[in-house]
């Protein structure tokens, strides 16, 4: 029985699209040629004054969940006060005005936010397919963004290219919003270049981490890490040194030599404090002296973390 011919025609070339991936791979650069590289970014920055457009480095294409609603006139009015990235600013047709609508209606027109009328029973609608049936909107309804997180090592770029030593907070397993926030918040006033918290386990910028920080994250980089170990360790590469916070820490606070250096202040879950493999890329494990409590919250003890850092730092300069 004669053999069956194949139906497939000749096979075609890639016309050479192809090419690149039959190519060796180059290997790692090294450090004086990587784009953040703090030598280079120093000198760069001292050849080129900054331009008003110009960005501290490059974000993340990874976005927050989807778009959130902020209802009430107190909470939209101060959030659209701290610049917070809204989209639509929904308004009920029967709303008796007053100043906090004036000025809310006032703030999103001049931030370019589409201002809706709608009727309540739309808001109603909206707000419980947010999740929140139960809420007083005050018929206003502010529609917010997600929020827009960097990558590392844009953070790690924009912090080696700043006038003051870098200071970077990484938080190790930090779940409650309300303590991203004030930890934010710590973070702007102490003159920190931005925190890094892991993509999984960690609170995220959310309605709540906004409210409690006060408009800070506005202005404060976010970054996420996919592994905080293997961020650490670029981290320590590019000359930072890592001081994690632990009530067992074998340095106390006022003792830490490192704080007038490039610094990364690693702070640790409620609970568990530091994780193990975190703890193990410390260069230093300070602990906070204190007197009658057992411990301090997570945003406490960064907060005084970030003082004694910048004590230190304001009586050596």
């Amino acid at each position: 029985m004669p053999a069956k011919k194949s139906k497939k025609g000749p096979t075609k070339g890639s016309g050479g699209k192809n090419k690149r991936s039959l190519e060796g791979k180059s290997g790692t650069l090294p450090a004086k040629e990587r784009h953040w590289y703090q030598g280079k970014q120093r000198a760069r920055a001292a050849g080129r004054p900054a331009q008003p457009g110009d960005k501290p480095g490059p974000r993340n294409e990874r976005r927050g969940e989807g778009a959130d609603l902020l209802i009430g006139r107190n909470p939209v009015v101060e959030a659209l006060r701290a610049g917070m990235p809204a989209t639509r600013l929904f308004l009920s047709n029967s709303l008796d005005p007053d100043d906090r609508v004036n000025e809310a209606a006032k703030l999103a027109g001049s931030q370019g936010v589409d201002i809706v009328e709608v009727n309540r029973t739309d808001l109603d609608r909206r707000c419980e397919s947010n999740g929140l049936p139960d809420a007083t909107h005050q018929g206003i309804v502010l529609q917010v963004r997600p929020y827009q997180y960097w990558a590392p090592e844009g953070l790690l770029d924009a912090a080696l290219e700043a006038d003051t030593p870098p200071l970077v907070v990484m938080l190790d397993g930090v779940t409650d919003p309300h303590n991203l926030g004030a930890i934010a918040r710590s973070a702007a006033a102490f003159n920190a270049h931005g925190i890094v918290i892991p993509e999984r386990r960690s609170a995220s910028v959310t309605m709540t981490a906004w409210k409690t920080s006060a408009g800070t994250l506005a202005r404060l980089p976010v970054a996420q890490a996919t592994n905080l170990t293997r961020t650490l360790e670029t981290f320590k590469k590019e000359g930072l040194f890592v001081v994690g916070l632990d009530a067992e820490g074998d340095t106390q606070l006022p003792d830490l030599e490192l704080a007038t250096g490039p610094l990364v202040v690693v702070v640790g879950s409620e609970g568990k404090g530091l994780s193990r493999l975190v703890r193990e890329a410390c260069d230093v494990v300070a602990s906070i002296p204190i007197g009658g409590a057992e411990s301090l919250n997570a945003s406490v003890a960064a907060g005084v973390a970030l003082y004694e850092v910048a004590r230190r730092r304001g009586a050596s300069a």
